[in-house]
This record gives structure tokens, C-alpha cells and sequence, in this order.
């Protein structure tokens, strides 16, 4: 059984709420599984699947009220409806818009608990997202991170608090330990972490069969393209196809002249959307200066294009590179596997990355904004990782005044001024802190 983050939020979720729950991701991260899980805390688990049943799509349309929906629910299924005590799951709910809206008068009365489900698709999705306000919640689901995949297959939580101990008080990790991590992150990322991944690892512990299942959901995603996109579908899959050798060139940049010599952004803009709502591919965007806020100072159309999962990009190598990538083979350039392995735990953390460019300065691997600062983030895969141009013009520069900057790379962490060297592994404790409630209130008494 894979043991899920989003588990404890679903629970936690539903004990403090009575509004319902959106969770969407790209295909095959697992969000039906996590939620059957919590059925299973109801006496009563009743499953909608609008591809599965599209006769329930039809069902729903003219529903008058909330007591007619409830009739047509109990019409599609023979799990009986017990008030206060039934959760009711509608998944691939791109499919049926019409039960996104009607939520709210679900929700309204009260009789039921509702949890759905939907793949980020095209649009279609992302316009249903903020319908329900006020009557319904949304959250984002990805891959495995890091440490959900050390856990999965058996690093305990005492282990992974005395990794954490060691990142909060910046001190190195026992050597073993350290060792037997690194091993473990080589392993991630070949697996990755799609649940249909790591579960067939879990069982097997056979390379190629994680292999065979990372290329089935390639082919999936592809067959997507095709269905949910096809006046695209071409720009679509092309772009989606040059994600690992565009991230193997030298600035790792997507360059729009290796899709098509005559390539505007503006033309293919759509395309790049399309990938990054479907959830299976992240951008990464230029900013050209590292001040908070980062998004002001974002490029639209200069960016970097990385796999929604660390396991599908190695998949889409050639063959045999798992076992040089778990042994560390020299001859491989582990840049853009580090890199994208990075960018994939920050966006699952609810992180976005940006780099940064400057041709007087160089250029960072990376700039996020955390605890209200900016964050430099280099990613080193090779022995001389003290060696960042870049990263010391930045952190030199009194106009931007930066308290700190990660090196994350393959040895042991250790403190050298304003830098941090970590190990790669680390990057899962990169995290937004829990801010406290922020109250203000303006003295009017004397106007």
C-alpha cells in the first residue's frame, strides 16, 4: 500500500469542513485511489465515473434541484444512501460540468459528503475550478515526492526526522546514512514516482517492468493529446517529445526554432498551455531580476520545459541507463535529471520555480521565494560544485541583499558564509511554513 500526503489533508479536510473537495492532477498520480481509501471511512461509498458511465453524464443535465440530482444519484447505483454517514465521489468530473455547478446546492443541504476528481485536461477543467466558490475546495495532487517514495519502500519516519534535524540545524548527516539516501535518490530517479511506478517496484524490484509501466503512461498521455486536443495535437506531441533532449542542451532553455524554424510563441502558446494544465509538463519561467515578488519580473515567453515526473523523463532515454544512473556513471550528464527531479519537489511542495538570467551576472539553475525572501538555487551533479559564477555575483550584489543560497549536489551538507551545500536529496524539505493568521485593523475613532 502507498502511503499519500494527500491522505492526511483529505481527513483533516473533512473533519473541519462541510464543503466538498476538488482534487485534480495529471493522469495516473493516484487521486482515485487516495479517495477510495477515505471511502472507506463511510458506511456508505458511492462511486460516479463519468468516462466509465457516460449515460451518467446525460443523467445529470436538467436537473432541476438538489432533491432531483439526489433521485438520479440513487437511480445510477445500488449502494444505499444514508444521511450523515454516505460519501459521494464523482470522478473524471471534466466530463459532467454540470455536477461542478450544481455542488453548491448539494453541499447546501447537507444530507451528503462530496469528494471529485478530475484530470487536468485541455480547459475544460481549469474553468470548472472556481465555480462553487465558497462551496467547494481544490487541491492540486502530483507524483510521489521524495520523501513519500523513501517511505514507500521503507525509511522510517525516525530516519527522515533526523534528515530533517540535520537541514534545520545545518549539520552533516551520518555518513551511512547519507550514503544509503544518495543510493535511494539515484534509485528515484528512475522510478519516479507515478503510484503505478513505485507499486510495480514495491512488488518486483525488476527495472524493466517499472520501465514497461512508465512507458504505457507515456502512451497514455499521448492518446490524450490526440482526444482532448485535435486541432493541436501535433505542436502538442511534438513539444511534448523534445522535453528531454531541449533539457539536455547547454542552457536547457526550449527553444521554439527546434520545434518549427518559423515558430512564433504567439502560435504556439496555446500548445505550452495545454501541457502545463493537463499537468504533464512544468515550466519553468525567466525572471530577470531575483526580487520578491518573482512574478512581476517573469518572462512569458523565455523558459525552460521540464517532465511532470523525474521516472517518465529518464524513461524516455535510452535503454540501460537505469543501472549507470543508480551506480552514478560519470559518463552521464546528470544536470538536467538533477534539475528536473528539483523543479518536480517544488512544484509538488507548492513551490514555483524561476530562473534567473543576466548576461554581466550568469545565470542561476533556479530562484523561488520562500519565508517572504528570494531563494538562489544551484544544482550541482558533479564534483566541483564550489564553482558558481553566478551564484557569487548574486550573492555579492548589495542590491539585492540575499541572506542565504542553496548549492544542492551529491556530498554532505556543510556551511560556507551566506551558502548552504546540501545534499540533492534535501530539496524535500523545501517547504512553505505554516504562516500564522495576519490581523490589522485601522483606528478610525478619531475621523
Amino acid at each position: 500500500m502507498i502511503k499519500r500526503k494527500i491522505d492526511d489533508y483529505i481527513r483533516n479536510y473533512y473533519a473541519n469542513t462541510r464543503n466538498a473537495l476538488l482534487v485534480t492532477g495529471a493522469r495516473q498520480t493516484g487521486k482515485t485511489y487516495s479517495i477510495r481509501q477515505f471511502g472507506k471511512t463511510f458506511k456508505s461509498f458511492i462511486e460516479i465515473n463519468f468516462i466509465e458511465m457516460p449515460e451518467a453524464v446525460d443523467l445529470f443535465k436538467g436537473a432541476k434541484n438538489c432533491s432531483d440530482i439526489l433521485f438520479r444519484i440513487s437511480a445510477v447505483t445500488s449502494v444505499p444512501l444514508i444521511k450523515g454517514e454516505t460519501l459521494i465521489f464523482f470522478d473524471e468530473v471534466q466530463q459532467c460540468p454540470e455536477i461542478v455547478t450544481a455542488i453548491k446546492f448539494l453541499v447546501d443541504d447537507g444530507s451528503y459528503r462530496y469528494i471529485l476528481s478530475g484530470s487536468l485536461l485541455g480547459v475544460e477543467l481549469k474553468d470548472l475550478r472556481s465555480e462553487p466558490v465558497g462551496y467547494m475546495g481544490v487541491k492540486d495532487m502530483f507524483p510521489l515526492d521524495f520523501e513519500e517514495f523513501i517511505s514507500c519502500v521503507g525509511i522510517n519516519d525516525s530516519i527522515i526526522g533526523s534528515l530533517r534535524e540535520a537541514w534545520q540545524n545545518r549539520t552533516a548527516v551520518d555518513e551511512f546514512v547519507h550514503g544509503k539516501i544518495m543510493e535511494l535518490f539515484r534509485l528515484y530517479l528512475i522510478v519516479g514516482g507515478m503510484p503505478a511506478a513505485v507499486s510495480k517496484y514495491m512488488e518486483s524490484n525488476n527495472l524493466q517492468e517499472v520501465m514497461t509501466v512508465q512507458q504505457d503512461i507515456i502512451r497514455l498521455y499521448k492518446r490524450d493529446i490526440a482526444k482532448y486536443d485535435p486541432d493541436n495535437k501535433l505542436y502538442i506531441e511534438e513539444i511534448f517529445n523534445l522535453i528531454p533532449p531541449e533539457l539536455n542542451a547547454k542552457n536547457k532553455r526550449f527553444i521554439l526554432k527546434r520545434l518549427n524554424e518559423h515558430a512564433k510563441f504567439d502560435r504556439v502558446e496555446n500548445s505550452f498551455l495545454w501541457l502545463t494544465n493537463a499537468g504533464v509538463a512544468l515550466p519553468v519561467y525567466n525572471v530577470e531580476e531575483p526580487k520578491i515578488p518573482l512574478l512581476l519580473a517573469r518572462s512569458r515567453n523565455l523558459f525552460k520545459l521540464f517532465q511532470s515526473d523525474i521516472g517518465l523523463l529518464a524513461c524516455q532515454y535510452a535503454e540501460g541507463i537505469q543501472m549507470r544512473i543508480i551506480k552514478g556513471d560519470k559518463d552521464i550528464n546528470f544536470g538536467s535529471i538533477y534539475e528536473n527531479a528539483v523543479v518536480q519537489e517544488l512544484v509538488a511542495h507548492g513551490i514555483t520555480p524561476y530562473y534567473y538570467n543576466n548576461k554581466k551576472r550568469g545565470e542561476l539553475d533556479f530562484v523561488i521565494e520562500l519565508d517572504s525572501k528570494v531563494l538562489p538555487i544551484e544544482v550541482k551533479s558533479g564534483k566541483d560544485y564550489e564553482t558558481h559564477r553566478a551564484l557569487s555575483n548574486i550573492m555579492d550584489c548589495p542590491e539585492y541583499d540575499l541572506p542565504k543560497a542553496v548549492v544542492f549536489n551529491n556530498d554532505n551538507l556543510r556551511v560556507a558564509g551566506k551558502i548552504i551545500y546540501a545534499p540533492i536529496y534535501m530539496t524535500m524539505f523545501l517547504e512553505k511554513s505554516n504562516a500564522a493568521p495576519t490581523f490589522y485593523k485601522v483606528d478610525i475613532s478619531r475621523l
